[in-house]
């Protein structure tokens, strides 16, 4: 992101702590969201600034997002002269910048720490990994503080949704072009999570989704998101859609509102480039137009949106190189939703007997076999969803039938 300082009036420059994250305010005579609000301190300065640093006292940066896509910040280092800056995200590649240190597998690799739970070695291949996981013990490391900090960690005792290894491995390339007009370049996975839907009430099933990061040098990271009713990619955005509740609109399309729900990470493999945190809760808003999503996603202390597509499944295994004996467990894909709906008026006659054939078959389907082999075939006999299924004796697959995040997980931090 690229940003400037612009002159304001500081009639208009609200207190910090009256801005939290989700909430509206008015700068310039334009509307804001508040995307975070944290407290900061300097640690270091050097070269040329144009002012000052306050190295002694702790105060407020305050990030808000707008409709029209730019990232405004009020750095309130002087309270007296509050800086007021508006930026926008940029492609590195447009910036034509000489003279960088070109990244190579020695660099990447150049981090290595011991894992503080059972001292196996970990290579940290990503600058901006801020946690990683043990390939070993599975124990999350914290490395935000650098490599010679003392090392926070937690163990991970959930269970994993399947017994084996992500369906996608830890290290795979692929080419995709994400976006109508993005170039198609190699994105690498390099982080995967499992997280579940929190009922809200406890007679309510529990149900899981699986979320790939991806890494590419000069696009950065995105999702892949894996839901039982489909793929998808998604980005975090920088700025934030215009409305709220059942309708947004983002860069001229409106979305409506799927799904809301609050969301838990419970198993986590690879590195991550935000910190991770045990049993972080997200609130979620998830949102349609066809095949393109939105995701409100919202922490304590931070709220990010996140915009991609729909995918279908065989170009994710075609993309990613999946053999064909797993290529079954991948077939997930999302049913089209125009303005909202699923059918045109003139469809839904033909759409209602199509539904009702359906049931019948699935009736008559329980009524013979197991309405849990399909998740046994899938997913295998140890998994959450398998054992799921089983103890509800309803067939249902206890995987996420809605939309998917459709945007990461929660960092209380901005890291989007």
């Amino acid at each position: 992101m690229i940003a400037f300082d612009v002159p304001h009036a500081g009639a208009d420059v609200p207190q910090p702590r009256a801005l939290q994250p989700g909430g509206r305010c008015l700068k310039d005579s334009r509307p804001w969201e508040v995307a975070w609000a944290v407290p900061a301190r300097v640690q270091a300065a050097q070269g040329e600034l144009p002012a000052t640093p306050n190295l002694r006292d702790e105060f407020f940066i305050v990030d808000l997002r707008n409709a029209a896509g730019e990232v405004g910040t009020l750095d309130y280092a002087d309270p007296a002269r509050v800086v007021w800056s508006v930026g926008r995200a940029v492609e590195l590649a447009d910036l034509s910048l000489i003279g960088l240190v070109q990244e190579s597998a020695a660099t990447l690799g150049a981090r290595s720490v011991q894992c503080p739970n059972c001292g196996a070695a970990l290579e940290i291949r990503l600058q901006a990994t801020q946690s990683i996981a043990c390939h070993q013990c599975r124990a999350v490391v914290d490395v935000s503080q650098g490599v010679g900090a003392d090392l926070a960690h937690y163990v991970q005792d959930n269970p994993r949704l399947d017994g084996g290894e992500p369906q996608i491995p830890l290290g795979t390339l692929g080419t995709l072009a994400l976006g109508e007009k993005a170039p198609t370049l190699p994105w690498q996975v390099v982080g995967y999570a499992e997280r579940c839907e929190i009922p809200s009430d406890a007679d309510d099933e529990q149900v899981f989704w699986r979320e790939y990061l991806l890494y590419n040098r000069t696009a950065g990271f995105a999702f892949l998101v894996d839901a039982e009713d489909g793929w998808s990619w998604t980005a975090p955005i920088t700025g934030a859609p215009q409305g709220r509740g059942a309708a947004v609109v983002w860069r001229g399309r409106s979305y409506r509102r799927l799904y809301e729900y609050t969301g838990q990470t419970t198993y986590v493999a690879g590195e991550f480039y935000w910190k991770l945190s045990r049993g972080e809760r997200t609130r979620n808003t998830d949102y349609a137009s066809g095949r393109f999503r939105l995701n409100r996603e919202e922490t304590p202390g931070e709220v990010t949106w996140s915009a991609g597509e729909t995918l279908e499944a065989d170009a994710v295994a075609d993309t990613f190189r999946v053999p064909a004996a797993k290529r079954a467990a991948l077939r997930r894909d999302v049913g089209p939703l125009a303005g909202g709906g699923i059918a045109r008026a003139g469809t839904i006659p033909v759409l209602w007997i199509f539904v009702a054939i359906v049931v019948m078959m699935v009736l008559m389907e329980q009524c013979s076999n197991d309405g849990c082999e399909d998740l046994r075939r899938t997913f295998g006999e140890a998994s959450n969803e398998y054992q799921q299924c089983k103890r509800s004796g309803a067939g249902s697959t206890g995987f996420r039938t809605r939309g998917g995040s459709f945007g990461g997980f929660g960092t209380g931090g901005g890291h989007k």
